[in-house]
Formats: C-alpha cells, structure tokens, sequence
C-alpha cells in the first residue's frame, strides 16, 4: 500500500482539498486499494475542525464531500507511516523538516514540485480565491498520480 499524506498549516483548506481530489482520482482509477491517503497541518490550532467552508463548498461543486474530515496535526512518528509527504508551500516544509527532524530518506515535497512551473499553492485562507487553489491542487495531483504510479510501477 502506497501512503500519501498531504499537509498545510492549519488543515482545513490546502491539504484537505488535496487529500479529498487525489482521493477522487485514485478511486477513478480503480486504484483505491492501492493507496493510504490522509492529511494534515503544522499547527494545532484547527485541530478537530471541519474543513473550511470554502473548500467544502468548491469541492462539493464537483461532486466531492468532505463532510467526515476534521483538522489533524502532523506528528514525527507519521515522518515514518507515509511514503510521500506533500506539501503546499515553501513554509509547510521547513515547518515539516522542523517537526520530523530532517527528511533523510526524501518524502518531503511541494505538490507542484513535478509541475512545468514549481511553485506554492496559495492559501485560499489569506486569498479568498478557492477556485485558484482547487485549479492548482488539481493540477499537482494529476502529476503527482502519475508520478507515483511510474515510480511504484502501477499502470495508472
């Protein structure tokens, strides 16, 4: 089992959006058997929290539901329970690398590392812009599919 685990700050808009659309495509792909797939934050501070209406509302748009999902903290010990640590800026890495202790065996990156343009994925939070974020979010999870998928040599 492959185990994926997507993360941000608070754990209500980004990593939620992205665990649930990487969710959607996997099961698409009758792949659900194949992977692990959660989320977290590097704070505390929404923990036990509903997913941001937002991010509920826009995923809801395209038929995804999220209403189960609560806002969990990232722990070292997940360093070791998860194969790719995805996440969604510059700032959720070194936050990451601070509570894991470094990355020595590589799982921590950015979702649009693989893109043809690298870059962080704006928080909706701050921004507003849920359409913007789902539209990036979407992107760096098709890549991040078909990355894993050849990497773990999976027909996707």
């Amino acid at each position: 089992m492959i185990r994926v685990l997507f993360v941000c700050l608070g754990n209500i808009c980004r990593s939620p959006m992205a665990e649930y659309v990487f969710k959607d495509m996997v099961k698409k792909r009758n792949l659900s058997d194949k992977f692990y797939i959660a989320s977290a934050g590097t704070s505390d501070e929404e923990a036990g929290n509903g997913v941001h209406r937002g991010t509920k509302s826009k995923l809801k748009e395209v038929g995804i539901d999220t209403s189960e999902k609560r806002a969990v903290q990232l722990k070292k010990e997940d360093y070791s329970r998860f194969d790719y640590i995805i996440g969604m800026e510059k700032s959720n890495l070194f936050s990451m690398e601070r509570i894991f202790g470094g990355d020595p065996e590589h799982k921590v990156m950015r979702l649009l590392d693989l893109a043809s343009h690298p870059r962080d994925i704006a928080d909706p939070w701050y921004t507003g812009n849920f359409d913007k974020t789902y539209e990036d979010v979407y992107e760096g999870c098709q890549i991040l599919l078909e990355h894993i998928c050849e990497r773990e040599g999976i027909s996707c």
